[in-house]
């Protein structure tokens, strides 16, 4: 059985690919004489697929390396080693210069909308710059109608070209970043925790624009978040990441009505129950101790130090993410069960 995510969209190709990437950041002491004495390990050995027109969502607590991921993904940091492919072409090594061209089918939605705009410039000068950098986009004599019609499709009034950043509130600015997102026509969005910085109320507003410009232009999205009722939301398949490392993946339902690891139980658990009647009574995993550092991460399966399955097993060896029996999701875990945690009561 084949392990991939997006194993059901066999003789397709995917638009993006991430094998074994890696980011580790130097860490160096000396004033004069430069010497690096460790590495923040905050990307190790992910491997990933994405499908046209599907979803992938990343989850994890924070300082997971979610965010690291996005920037390896869009180009704005550089991996260590592994090969990222967009569209079938390797850009995990470009320069600047060589991998400006490929960044018109990749684009990335930033987390704050109060500090990814410049206040400086208008709406119109904002959604319009991506247009001065790939001026082949759009004709010069046309990116005024491109730009009111960008600010449209996201739900904008078109004549507010000349209202700057301050004069929004929180939703309307990130519907500001997706229309600078979307104005190189891209195939591929990053959603860097797009919604996170959002009340409740306006985070189903934007997640409903997502799905709605997904369906109309058949784009692709990562799609990471740290809540994961937000992401069963949107995505098809979901990979849940611990201290660099992706832990277990597989489609919404395998994840959230049959998690085989210890920590996607845990994450289910701490997810808040809707139903009063519920709350206090449904099956809860409290994790002990806090999440080590990625300078020095443990041995062996990366989660032993907060697991109560763990023995001495899982600090000798690394598990892989591998398919359990039976055909079940890949989960990296020697002790992988399934365990109903969304439904359970004590």
């Amino acid at each position: 059985m084949n392990a991939e995510l997006g194993q059901a969209d066999l003789g397709v190709d995917p638009v993006l690919e991430a094998r074994d990437l890696v980011k580790h950041f130097p860490i160096q002491r000396g004033l004069v004489v430069k010497r690096t004495v460790g590495h923040v390990q905050a990307v190790d050995g992910v491997d990933l697929k994405l499908y046209p027109g599907k979803t992938l969502g990343v989850v994890g607590e924070s300082g997971c390396g979610k965010s690291t991921l996005a920037k390896l993904l869009v180009g704005l940091e550089a991996p260590t080693s592994g090969s990222i492919k967009l569209l079938g072409k390797e850009i995990g090594n470009l320069s600047n210069r060589r991998i400006r061209p490929f960044r018109r089918d990749i684009q990335l939605v930033f987390q704050d909308p109060y500090t990814s705009l410049n206040p400086r410039l208008t709406v119109g000068d904002i959604v319009r710059e991506p247009f001065e950098i790939h001026p082949e986009v759009v004709p010069r004599a046309k990116r005024a109608n491109e730009v009111k019609e960008l600010l449209d499709m996201v739900g904008l009034s078109p004549d507010h070209v000349n209202r700057y950043p301050h004069q929004f509130s929180g939703g309307q600015r990130q519907r500001i970043g997706i229309a600078r997102a979307l104005a190189l026509r891209p195939q591929v969005l990053v959603c860097d925790e797009p919604v996170s910085a959002l009340d409740v109320s306006i985070q189903g507003q934007v997640i409903n624009l997502l799905e709605r410009l997904q369906n109309e232009l058949g784009l692709a999205y990562v799609f990471i978040a740290h809540d994961l009722s937000v992401v069963r939301h949107i995505a098809d398949e979901v990979a849940v990441m611990y201290l660099g490392k992706v832990v277990e993946r597989g489609t919404g339902p395998e994840i959230y009505d049959s998690p085989r690891h210890p920590y996607t139980q845990a994450l289910l658990s701490a997810v808040p129950v809707p139903d009063p009647d519920l709350r206090g009574q449904r099956d809860e995993i409290v994790l002990q101790g806090d999440v080590p550092s990625p300078i020095d991460p443990p041995s062996g399966c990366r989660f032993r130090t907060r697991c109560w399955k763990a023995t001495d097993h899982c600090a000798e060896e690394v598990p892989t993410l591998d398919v359990g029996d039976e055909g079940t999701h890949p989960t990296a875990c020697f002790y992988a069960e399934e365990r109903d945690v969304t439904h359970a009561v004590k």
